[in-house]
C-alpha cells in the first residue's frame, strides 16, 4: 500500500462505481481513500449538499458509510468516522434524525489493524502505524454513537442549540428537565474527554482532523453544560430534597469534568491553536460547595456545626450561589463567543484570512503566467527569442518572413503568373527523359525551384541566389534538376541515343506537323515494331 496519494485500490472501486452510475457511493469513497490525510473539502462539501437534497437517500448515503467503516484498513475506517461527524455537525438535520433513529452504529469496540505491524509502520508517514491509531478510532466512534443516542433522547443536538442568558435553552429549562437533561449531556461530554489524546499523538492529517471536530463540539458542549450549571444553581434552594440531592451530585461531577476540559484545552493549545481561540475557564468559589452540602443536609434533617445557624446559613449560601453565578457566567460567555466563531467551522482548521492569502498569491501567479504565454513576441528580443523557438506559433515571426519554406512532403507553392510563364519554356528544354531512367521525377528539386522563384520575384535577385547558396539542400545531392542534367551530359553511360533505342522516345507527342514528330520518325529503334509495322513503313 502507497499512503503518497490515491492507491490502485482507491481508483479501481471509484471507478467500478463509476461505471455503475453509483455517484453517491464514488463521492463516499473519495472522501474514505487511503491516503493518509483527511478527507478533502469538495468531497466533504459535496456530500453536505447532497443531505440536503430531497432526491437522496439519507439512509443510503449513511449505510455507505458505516459500511466503509468496516474496512480493515484503519485509514479507511477513521476518514468513514471524520466524514459521518462532518455530515452530522455541517450537514442536513435529517442525517442526525436518521442515525439517531436507526440501529446501525459503529460496532468498532474491538478494532484493531495489524496490518502496519509487519511492516515496522513504514508505509504511514510520521511513523505512526495503525495499531497506534487503532484506540483512538475506538474511542472516536463511541463518542459518534454517544451523539446519536443524545439526539435520540432529547431530540435535539447539543451543539446546535441556543446558548446565553437571554435564549439558552438550558438556561430557561424548568429544574424537573434540566435534572433529566444534564445526565445526558454529560455521557455525550464524558465520551468525548475519553478520546484522552496528547500533543504528540497527532502526527497526522487524519487524528489532526478528528481532533480539530471534537474541539469544535467540546466549545459547544461545555457552552450548554455551564448553562445548565448556572440555572441548576440559581433553582437549588428552591427544590425538594429529592432534587436538591441529584443537583449537588451534578455539580460534583461538573467540577472533575470542568478540569478535565481544561486539560483538553491546553492540548489544543500546544498543537497551534492560537490561545486567544481558546476560552477562559473560570471556576466557581470552592466554598460554594460547602453551601450547597449544608442546604443539602438541612432539607434531609441532618445536624450543621453550631457556628452556622439556619439564618446565617441560608444568606451565606445564598451569597456563594451569587459569587459562583457570575463566575460561571463569564466562562459561559467565553465559551459562547468561541462556539458563535466560525474560525472552526472549516473542515481542516485552516485560517480563512491566510486561506485568502494563499489564493490571491495562486491567482496572480497565474495571470502573470497566461499574459507571458498569450503574446511571446511583444517582449522585444527575448520575445523574439522565443518566437523562433516556439513550435506552436500560428503564423511564422517576421524574421523567418523571407528564408524559403522547406516542405518535404508538400505540393509546391503556386508561382505568380509572370515568373511561370518566363521559366516554363526553358525548363521543358532542359527537361529530357534521360535525366531520370525511372522516371519518378524529383520530389524536392521543383519544390526548391519554386521557393527560390518565389523568394526571387519578392527580393532582389542576389538575395535569392545567396539564400539558396546558404541551403544545404541545393548542391551536391544528386536531386536538383540542373545538376541532373549537366551529369547526364556529360556521362557516357546515359546518353540520348542510348537511352531512346532501348526505352523508346517518351516524349509527348503534339499536334500534327510539329517537329517531335519527325525525331521520333528519325530516332526510332529496331525494337519497335508496332510503330514501324502500324505506319506501313516495314522494319528498319
Amino acid at each position: 500500500m502507497t499512503m503518497a496519494g490515491q492507491t490502485i485500490n482507491d481508483r479501481l472501486l471509484a471507478a467500478r462505481h463509476s461505471l455503475a452510475g453509483q455517484g453517491l457511493a464514488k463521492s463516499v469513497c473519495k472522501a474514505t481513500t487511503e491516503e493518509c490525510i483527511g478527507p478533502k473539502k469538495k468531497h466533504l462539501d459535496y456530500l453536505v449538499h447532497c443531505t440536503n437534497e430531497p432526491n437522496v437517500s439519507i439512509p443510503h448515503l449513511a449505510n455507505l458509510l458505516i459500511e466503509r467503516s468496516q474496512n480493515a484498513n484503519w485509514v479507511v475506517v477513521y476518514k468513514s468516522l471524520i466524514t459521518t461527524h462532518h455530515l452530522m455537525a455541517y450537514g442536513n438535520e435529517r442525517f442526525m434524525q436518521y442515525l439517531a433513529s436507526s440501529n446501525s452504529t459503529f460496532n468498532l469496540s474491538s478494532f484493531l489493524d495489524k496490518g502496519t505491524v509487519q511492516d515496522g509502520g513504514m508505509g504511514v508517514p510520521g511513523g505512526r502505524m495503525g495499531y497506534d491509531m487503532s484506540p483512538f478510532i475506538r474511542r472516536y466512534a463511541k463518542y459518534l454513537n454517544e451523539k446519536s443516542l443524545s439526539y435520540r433522547a432529547m431530540a435535539f443536538d447539543f451543539c446546535k442549540v441556543k446558548r446565553g442568558k437571554e435564549e439558552g435553552s438550558l438556561r430557561n429549562m424548568n429544574a424537573e428537565k434540566l435534572l433529566k437533561t444534564l445526565p445526558v449531556l454529560q455521557a455525550q461530554l464524558d465520551a468525548l474527554l475519553e478520546f484522552d489524546c496528547q500533543s504528540n499523538d497527532l502526527t497526522n492529517g487524519v487524528i489532526n482532523m478528528s481532533f480539530m471536530l471534537l474541539f469544535r463540539d467540546l466549545i459547544r458542549l461545555f457552552a450548554c453544560y455551564n448553562d445548565g450549571i448556572i440555572n441548576l444553581l440559581e433553582k437549588y434552594f428552591d427544590m425538594n430534597k429529592k432534587h436538591a440531592r441529584d443537583a449537588l451530585d451534578l455539580y460534583k461531577k461538573f467540577l472533575v469534568r470542568m478540569d478535565r476540559v481544561g486539560e483538553f484545552l491546553k492540548v489544543a493549545e500546544n498543537v497551534g491553536i492560537d490561545k486567544g481561540d481558546i476560552p477562559d475557564l473560570t471556576k466557581a468559589p470552592s466554598s460554594l460547595l460547602d453551601a450547597l452540602e449544608q442546604h443539602l443536609a438541612t432539607l434531609e434533617g441532618r445536624k450543621v456545626s453550631a457556628a452556622n445557624t439556619p439564618t446565617q446559613s441560608s444568606s451565606y449560601q445564598r451569597t456563594n450561589v451569587k459569587s459562583a453565578v457570575s463566575a460561571l457566567s463569564s466562562t459561559s460567555s467565553a465559551f459562547g463567543t468561541a462556539a458563535a466563531s466560525s474560525k472552526f467551522d472549516t473542515s481542516n482548521g485552516i485560517d480563512e484570512q491566510l486561506k485568502a492569502q494563499v489564493l490571491a498569491e495562486e491567482e496572480a501567479a497565474m495571470n502573470q503566467y497566461k499574459s507571458k504565454v498569450s503574446s511571446p513576441t511583444s517582449s522585444g528580443a527575448g520575445g523574439a527569442s522565443a518566437a523562433l523557438t516556439n513550435p506552436f506559433l500560428s503564423s511564422p515571426p517576421a524574421a523567418q518572413a523571407g528564408q524559403p519554406i522547406v516542405d518535404l512532403f508538400g505540393a509546391a507553392s503556386a508561382q505568380p503568373a509572370a515568373a511561370a510563364a518566363a521559366s516554363g519554356a526553358s525548363q521543358a528544354l532542359a527537361t529530357k527523359a534521360s535525366d531520370d531512367l525511372l522516371q519518378l521525377g524529383n520530389p524536392f528539386a521543383d519544390m526548391f525551384e519554386a521557393s527560390g522563384n518565389s523568394v526571387a520575384a519578392a527580393t532582389t535577385g542576389a538575395t535569392g541566389a545567396a539564400l539558396n547558396a546558404n541551403n544545404l539542400w541545393m548542391h551536391n545531392n544528386g536531386f536538383n534538376g540542373s545538376t541532373v542534367s549537366s551529369a547526364a551530359a556529360t556521362n557516357a553511360f546515359v546518353s540520348d541515343s542510348n537511352f531512346t533505342s532501348v526505352f523508346g522516345n517518351t516524349e509527348p507527342t503534339g499536334h500534327a506537323g510539329d517537329g517531335a514528330a519527325a525525331e521520333y520518325a528519325a530516332t526510332s529503334s529496331p525494337f519497335d515494331w508496332g510503330a514501324a509495322d502500324d505506319d506501313g513503313r516495314g522494319a528498319q
